[in-house]
């Protein structure tokens, strides 16, 4: 964890924004420079998902900590890795960003505020009135809103974007995901949630503009982003009707 020296007072980053990274090296310099400048108080640690390309590489040549998986895990496994590291080394809170530079860093003040005023996991919300982001028509549309609807009703809060990889998590949160995080596919988003909400951590939203793609393709045709829909509302049913239970304190 890095130090800071501030009118002659030394102290450490309590904040780890985790950025996992899968073949983004095009991207990630973009992402990690923007960082710095909106996030200059934190630490930065990229997770990199057995990437073969040279994300690696570009990250470190800027100076940022990386975590190379031996192959890749997804970003469930990813983020995992990268909570226990933040419990490991005394953070605060941990917030996860995307390596291709369609979430915009400015916006992470915002979540941490959300933090600060007593959440334990705030999501990053596409579908909550700023930007333009659509969440599209027919079985897509369904989809999002039947996650919506269930996963609303769970947080006792209103939650617009449940696949949203945007988020920050509190000491509360932090503590369950590390040693509970999904690493399943689409354990990440839908399935954290519940595990989040089964454990008592206060969910919240803010409302956050994306952005296209730095750099590189979407691995997601609109087809494909509709199945993808359609299975995180089965990963719900599965996350609803499993027996889990967090660990006695």
């Amino acid at each position: 964890m890095s130090e800071r020296r501030e009118t002659g007072v030394r102290r450490r980053a309590t904040t780890l924004v985790v950025v996992p990274a899968l073949n983004e090296e095009h991207a990630i310099a973009g992402v990690l420079k923007e960082l710095a400048v909106c996030c200059p108080d934190a630490d930065v640690l990229v997770i990199d998902d057995g990437s073969t390309d040279g994300t690696a590489a570009t990250a470190s040549a800027l100076g940022v900590p990386v975590v190379r998986l031996p192959f890749n895990l997804g970003v469930g496994g990813a983020m995992r890795a990268g909570y226990r590291h933040a419990l490991r080394h005394g953070y605060r809170a941990v917030v996860q960003v995307d390596a291709d530079g369609q979430h915009d860093a400015s916006y992470i003040s915002h979540l941490l505020a959300e933090l600060d005023a007593g959440a334990d996991l705030v999501i990053g919300a596409r579908f909550a009135g700023v930007g333009g982001y659509s969440a599209g028509r027919g079985p897509r549309r369904w989809a999002m809103r039947l996650l919506a609807t269930v996963l609303s009703r769970l947080a006792g809060t209103r939650l617009t974007d449940t696949t949203s990889g945007f988020r920050a998590a509190g000491p509360r949160a932090l503590e369950v995901f590390a040693e509970h995080y999904p690493a399943e596919y689409l354990g990440d988003t839908v399935e954290s949630m519940v595990i989040a909400i089964r454990s008592g951590c206060r969910v919240r939203q803010v409302p956050v503009a994306m952005r296209p793609r730095a750099a590189g393709r979407a691995s997601q045709s609109p087809i494909r982003a509709t199945v993808y829909l359609l299975r995180a509302v089965v990963a719900l049913g599965l996350a609803l009707v499993r027996r889990w239970a967090p660990r006695a304190s």
